[in-house]
């Protein structure tokens, strides 16, 4: 097979004619002796290397020179050598040898890039507590190195598990199940979640009992809860339903000062245990400070004292102005104080009002008779 000299397809040197190009090839062609390219016969000399078309020149007819005189003979040239073709087996190795390279920098640089690749995929999703990028990462890279694989799967079994505990501590609404879930996962995404959960079970209990000491523990407890401020008012409103020990104590030194004072004849004594306009004295309306001073001061002119028992019932209300009121009963004794030994003293039951402030608004006294 030879390339044809025209149109460079392949063809058989013994075809009569190129079937691609249709030129004549038989008989018409030949091999230049000293690069091997083939060309047409009538050619003078080789087109690619100009080497003689030795050929052509035997082929032409002979004309028998002149005799020329006698001389030297002259040297001729001597003929060429053909050339020698080259053998294509170094070629081939040489190609060969250059494939490989080629296919082993290749799988190199690709085997390189893949392990980056994964390198990169495995420190990503064994950070992540997403499970679908863990799950991922199994998912593409199933020939990864076995202890990465193992690490991921581990982490996502943890995940799930995580997840699992999450859901029962939800759905158990136990106080103590929620702890234990924060103290095995004090990380977790659903810290705040179980927190909140957390401060409404509290909240839930505080409301149930509705007493001064639970709502008190539920603020100590949470003193940034979402139910402070409802705690609170419970302890406003309980506080102003029940008598506390320190509203007891101002009542009681409210009437002793009271009674000391006119005992002792003290106007600003008296008066500082009184409302200006009293709402009732011994059966009067609208009774001036000045008026109550004056009647215990002429009560106190035959020299008799009085003397407060201790027997205070007290009773805390609301006003529709959300003010206090204080409903107090107690008894005093009158005794002579010229005769302390008179076994009669005289005994008085006192019904009382005192306001938010602390001022006596309302007070009557009446003999009690044995």
């Amino acid at each position: 097979m030879i390339k044809c000299p025209e149109c460079g397809h392949q063809v058989s040197d013994k075809a009569p004619t190129c079937p691609s190009c249709g030129v004549e090839i038989a008989g018409k062609i030949v091999r230049c002796q000293q690069c091997g390219a083939v060309y047409f016969r009538e050619n003078d000399e080789c087109p690619i290397c100009n080497y003689p078309n030795l050929r052509k020149r035997e082929m032409s007819p002979t004309i028998p020179p002149p005799v020329p005189p006698a001389s030297k003979p002259e040297k001729t040239a001597p003929e060429p050598k053909k050339a020698k073709k080259k053998s294509h087996w170094g070629i081939l190795a040489f190609s060969f040898l250059m494939a490989c390279v080629i296919c082993g920098v290749f799988f190199y640089f690709y085997y390189t890039a893949k392990d980056t690749k994964e390198t990169e995929a495995y420190n990503y999703a064994i950070t992540s507590d997403d499970p679908l990028v863990l799950q991922s990462f199994l998912d593409t890279y199933r020939d990864a190195d076995a202890t990465r694989r193992d690490s991921i799967e581990t982490r996502l079994q943890a995940i799930h598990q995580a997840s699992k505990d999450w859901l029962d501590a939800c759905t158990s609404k136990s106080k103590t199940t929620i702890l234990k879930y924060l103290e095995k996962y004090p990380n977790s995404a659903h810290k705040g979640e179980a927190l909140n959960k957390i401060d409404s079970i509290d909240w839930a209990k505080a409301k149930d009992l509705d007493t001064e000491s639970g709502y008190e523990e539920y603020t100590k407890a949470h003193p940034n809860g979402a139910h402070v401020e409802d705690a609170e008012e419970g302890l406003k409103n309980l506080r102003m339903k029940h008598l506390q020990p320190e509203e007891v104590n101002i009542v009681q030194n409210l009437f002793r000062k009271f009674f000391q004072g006119a005992n002792s004849n003290d106007e600003e004594m008296l008066k500082a245990t009184l409302s200006e306009v009293m709402q009732s004295f011994q059966g009067k309306k609208n009774v001036s400070s000045y008026q109550v001073v004056e009647h215990m001061r002429q009560a106190n002119a035959s020299g008799k004292n009085w003397r407060v028992m201790g027997d205070y019932k007290i009773e805390k209300r609301p006003t529709e102005t959300e003010q206090i009121e204080y409903d107090v009963k107690f008894t005093v004794v009158r005794e002579d104080s010229q005769n302390p030994s008179n076994n009669n003293p005289s005994k008085y039951l006192v019904e009382a009002k005192v306001n938010s402030e602390g001022l006596i608004v309302e007070m009557n006294m009446t003999k009690i008779i044995t």
